[in-house]
């Protein structure tokens, strides 16, 4: 049977849901879209035992550095979104989108040798469960404009702010 460790993470824009396991983090997610976590998690680990802990593996305390403005609190966490090869390989280059910057999805399907994908990144962008550490957050569209996430435009323009990738 799975166990999974799990952790309510109170942040400046709203609590977050954590998963993890054997020091890898799955799911991090914004609680408010419980109706995502619960069909991510069942589809991926169906007969898991959640075991609520207050800082698995120490990722609650580096998620709040981040917040505390330690951007770089998060470089070496290890995730797994269980998605399909695209899908990772989006996520992978998700991670390397430095702090203060944002990509357009086509910069995104271009850096995978698929320039004609920008859809297909795209969707994968918006599978990504584990937020924030993989930051999806860093995606707008080509003309600079906001695009969507899954924790809501306004949280993402906080985290673009935070990063200081936009100017308020």
């Amino acid at each position: 049977m799975n166990r999974l460790l799990a952790s309510r993470v109170e942040t400046p824009i709203g609590a977050m849901r954590m998963m993890a396991r054997e020091g890898v983090l799955l799911l991090l997610e914004f609680e408010d879209t419980g109706e995502r976590i619960a069909r991510q998690m069942a589809a991926r680990f169906p007969e898991a035992q959640i075991l609520e802990r207050d800082d698995p593996f120490d990722f609650v305390s580096r998620l709040s550095a981040y917040f505390a403005g330690d951007f770089h609190s998060l470089d070496d966490i290890i995730s797994d979104g269980g998605g399909t090869a695209f899908e990772t390989a989006v996520w992978r280059l998700l991670r390397t989108i430095p702090v203060g910057e944002t990509w357009s999805y086509g910069q995104l399907a271009a850096a995978l040798g698929s320039p004609g994908a920008s859809r297909a990144v795209g969707r994968a962008n918006a599978l990504n469960p584990v937020a924030i550490v993989v930051p999806c957050h860093r995606v707008i569209g080509a003309d600079g404009t906001m695009t969507g996430y899954g924790g809501g435009l306004a949280r993402k323009e906080w985290l673009l702010a935070h990063e200081r990738a936009l100017l308020v």
